[in-house]
């Protein structure tokens, strides 16, 4: 899997630890949250990680939070300089920070649907993808603007 790739993964993975539709936070439940970071082999606080988690969903289209706390992150001069963090919020924000001097930071959206907002990267040539899913939240939501023409009609 590429470096780019990658920040993508654990970007989405991250702002997806809530799921509006079944009313679930990973962050809550201690086991789940455990587990997460045990599969990408970091550490973190749920309470130092949501004020993070929620200011990237902000940032790329999510409800509005406030600005979270400043995170520590290391530059590592291998080959290349690399940046660095033992914990999930550095290296969720050291991922979107490469994703960002890449010009891909613009991909990552939230689904508009109210019963979804799903994070997702917009794959698409000329990144005007809207929804999560077209097959799901872009078809409900084309029902419901019908729907609402019909009644108005």
């Amino acid at each position: 899997m590429s470096s780019t790739a990658h920040d993508v993964e654990l970007v989405l993975d991250f702002l997806n630890t809530v799921d509006v539709e079944q009313h679930t936070d990973v962050l809550d439940d201690p086991v789940r949250w455990h587990a997460w970071l045990a599969e990408r082999d970091l550490a973190d606080d749920p309470t130092r990680a949501r004020p993070v988690r929620d200011g990237l969903r902000a940032s790329v289209g999510g409800t509005e939070a406030p600005k979270p706390p400043p995170v520590s992150v290391t530059v590592e001069l291998g080959e290349t300089p690399e940046l660095v963090a033992a914990e999930v919020t550095g290296a969720v924000l050291a991922a979107a920070t490469r994703l960002a001097v890449l010009g891909e930071w613009s991909r990552m959206k939230i689904c508009p649907a109210d019963d979804c907002e799903w994070a997702f990267f917009d794959r698409s040539r000329n990144r005007s993808r809207t929804w999560c899913s077209m097959r799901v939240c872009g078809n409900r939501e084309k029902a419901r603007a019908w729907r609402e023409r019909s009644k108005l009609s």
